[in-house]
This record gives structure tokens, C-alpha cells and sequence, in this order.
């Protein structure tokens, strides 16, 4: 569902032999006398004819080999980047205590999920793509990497729709007292348990086909649904609402009441006295900032993973290939799943171009990191505390906004 994983074409027919197959109750990996008469028979690794298709299977695979120069450099510099992103944004939080707020937990957990993707999954999924051997990586690691791709994406919009929900009860009610620790893994913990049960399905209907013994030196590694094709349609039609529609509609309400209670905090500010009034709008503009670079990582996620959402969706409904055809279908799959996948390196450029502040905590950690120890390097760094310190009289600062107020202002209430 979620991967890039076999031709497309090459898929769909190895999925309607598959279905034959166990309607004739054969063993493609163990009976080698139907072997000899089934569609893999082919001499050539990736030829798959079975005399019930009128086109051949594999006319897109020679066009997507021939752009692997392409992709493959593309591929890893989308691993790259994402991965030394978010590292340094899941060091960023861990290395300071008091930016450990719900926001913060939510941002963390997105970053450690597109690390995951990034380290798990496109990888092995880019290799399956343009390797002719198919899945070399083994039955376990088949598996394992299906069911993360699908529950990384469960849990990214399950994320972003928690912080959406957490900032606008931030801006709502800027006094209530945010939650601790032990609610923020919790929660994390409810998304991960979530994302995986919405990924059962994809678990329980993953094969890792070997046809080494039909004469193939080469491995699949599909989503076989054994001639459910509603069941498959239904399940795609339910993965293109609860991991795209239903939570962008969800941040989109969200972030229009964030946008509302913002406007009104600042026309009933005009009436305020002077100093109250000039307070109230740098808290607004704070506000505001935050605003958009959340709005921002969602809207990335969301134009990213488009593309992929609706060529699978397109897949399942279109079996023959008419609406896309086969010899434009792998690189067109190829083309949207590396969009999807560069979503997990957008974050991290997003805070650091938003927010210089994000940018000027990590130089000033790494020089501070760089220096000897010392009585100057001390006084320094108690004479930055201060600062900080002061700087928190009328803040609760977050990565997402990394010396900006979390809270209204208090001392001129």
C-alpha cells in the first residue's frame, strides 16, 4: 500500500497468478512439476507472461531502470538530509530539559518517525524498486518493512494532529497548566499502539514470495489479498480518509480556531492601556509565528504525500492499467513515493528558516561544545543563564519557537 515496493504492473499480475494459483491449490516454492507449467516458467528473471494478460507485464520496468541515475542520487540525498535533520532536532529536545513540553514531545516523536522511515524503509524499498532480483533482503525484513511504512504514516498525521490539537488548546487557555512528563509519553505511546492496529491489515495480507524454485533468481514482496478485491478497495478507501482526509480536516479546524482566537485576543487588546497593548500583540505575533510553521509542516506533509495517495488509490481501482498504463505506471510510482519520502526532511529546515532563534540555540550550543573549559567559558555561560533565565520571566519556550512565549504575558495583568 504505502511502498514503492515491485513494479506495479509486474505486481498486479503476479497478484492475479497468485490468485489462480491458490484457487488450483499449487505451491510455486515447493511443487516443482507445476512449477515447470506455471507463468514463472519464463527464462528471463523478470518476464512475467501469463497467457491470460494481452500486454506484457514488465513494458515500464526498462524505462524506470533506465532513470535510476536519477532516482538513486535523489533517494539518497532524501536519506541524507532527513536523517541528519532530525537527529539533531531529536538532539535539540533531549538536550534541553525545559524545552520537554507536550508540543515538544509530539515535534520529537515526528522526527524519530521520519527517522525511522528514512533509516527502515526507503532505503530497502528504493533498492526493491531498481534492483532485478526483486526483495533481496529476506521474509522477516519483508514484513518489517511494510508494516513500518504503513504505521510511520499512520503515526506522522496522528501526530500532527495532536499538535494541532495541543496548540490550540494552548491558545485557548493560555493559564491552564500544561501537561507533565507522564501524559506527553502516554500519548506518544497511544499513537505508536494506534498507528500499528491501522496497519494490521497491511501486516496480515504482506507475502514474501521466493521463486528461486519456479527458476527465477528473485524474491516478491507484495500485498497479496487472495482475489479480495473489495477488501482491498475498502482498505484503501480507508487509509486515503484516516491517514489524510479525516486528519487535515482535523488540523484545519484546529488551526482556524487557533486563527480566531488570536484575532480576537488582539481586538480586545486595543482597549487595553498602552504597555498591556503593545505586550498583548508580541505575544500575538509570537502566537502567529508558531501558527505558521506548524501550519507549514502540515501543509509539506500533506502536498508531499498527495501524489502517492491518489496513484495507489488509482492502482486499486484500475487493474488493466487503462487510466495510467503500464509503461509510465512504475516510474510515475516511483515519481510520488520519493515525493512522499522527502516529507521527512522538511521539518527541521522549516523551524531553522522560521525561526533564526532555532539556529542561534545550535551555534550556540556547538561553540559552546567547542570550547575549552574554563572561568571564562563559566561566567559565560552563567551570564547566558541569566539572560535565559530573565528572558522566562514571560515565556515557555519550545523548539518550534525556540525563545518565544508560550504563555501570555502575566506581569502587566
Amino acid at each position: 500500500m504505502w511502498a514503492c515496493f515491485f513494479p506495479p504492473s509486474a505486481a498486479m499480475d503476479w497478484e492475479k497468478a497468485w490468485n489462480r494459483s491458490m484457487g488450483n491449490s499449487t505451491d510455486w516454492t515447493s511443487d516443482s512439476s507445476s512449477s515447470s507449467s506455471s507463468p514463472c516458467s519464463n527464462s528471463s528473471p523478470l518476464v512475467f507472461s501469463p497467457t491470460s494478460l494481452s500486454a506484457p507485464p514488465f513494458t515500464g520496468f526498462d524505462l524506470l531502470l533506465g532513470l535510476r541515475l536519477l532516482f538513486i542520487p535523489l533517494y539518497s540525498a532524501v536519506v541524507l538530509i532527513a536523517c541528519s535533520g532530525n537527529l539533531l532536532l531529536l538532539f535539540l529536545i533531549w538536550r534541553d530539559k525545559k524545552r520537554r513540553n507536550t508540543t515538544n514531545f509530539l515535534i520529537g516523536n515526528l522526527a524519530l518517525v521520519d527517522l525511522a522511515m528514512c533509516i527502515f524503509c526507503v532505503p530497502l524499498t528504493a533498492s526493491y524498486a531498481f534492483d532485478r532480483r526483486g526483495w533481496v533482503f529476506g521474509y522477516h525484513m519483508c514484513h518489517f518493512v511494510s508494516v513500518m511504512q504503513s504505521a510511520a504514516v499512520y503515526a506522522a498525521v496522528l501526530s500532527l494532529t495532536a499538535i494541532a490539537v495541543d496548540r490550540y488548546v494552548v491558545v485557548a487557555y493560555p493559564v491552564r497548566k500544561r501537561a507533565g512528563c507522564q501524559f506527553c509519553w502516554g500519548l506518544v505511546a497511544l499513537i505508536w499502539l494506534s498507528a500499528l492496529a491501522l496497519s494490521t491489515p497491511v501486516a496480515l495480507h504482506t507475502v514474501h514470495l521466493d521463486l528461486r524454485a519456479a527458476g527465477l533468481e528473485m524474491a516478491v514482496c507484495e500485498e497479496f489479498w487472495d482475489g479480495q478485491e473489495r477488501g482491498r478497495l475498502l482498505y484503501s478507501c480507508f487509509s486515503l480518509l484516516f491517514s489524510y482526509f479525516v486528519p487535515l480536516a482535523a488540523v484545519s479546524v484546529s488551526y482556524c480556531a487557533i486563527s480566531y482566537h488570536l484575532k480576537r485576543r488582539t481586538r480586545s487588546g486595543l482597549t487595553a492601556c498602552a504597555e498591556l497593548r503593545s505586550a498583548r500583540a508580541a505575544w500575538s505575533r509570537r502566537r502567529r509565528k508558531t501558527f505558521c510553521l506548524l501550519l507549514g509542516a502540515v501543509l509539506c506533509f500533506a502536498f508531499s504525500w498527495l501524489p502517492l495517495q491518489v496513484v495507489n488509490l488509482i492502482r486499486d481501482l484500475d487493474t488493466d492499467f487503462a487510466i495510467l498504463g503500464k509503461n509510465y505506471v512504475n516510474v510515475i510510482q516511483v515519481s510520488a513515493h520519493l515525493l512522499a519520502m522527502s516529507s521527512t526532511c522538511y521539518n527541521p529546515f522549516i523551524y531553522a528558516s522560521l525561526h533564526n532563534k532555532f539556529i542561534s540555540y545550535l551555534c550556540l550550543h556547538l561553540l559552546s561544545r567547542g570550547r575549552g573549559g574554563g572561568k571564562d567559558r563559566g561566567q559565560g555561560s552563567s551570564m547566558l543563564t541569566v539572560s535565559h533565565r530573565m528572558q522566562r520571566l514571560h515565556t515557555c519556550t519550545t523548539v518550534a519557537d525556540s525563545a518565544v512565549n508560550e504563555s501570555a504575558p502575566r506581569g502587566n495583568n
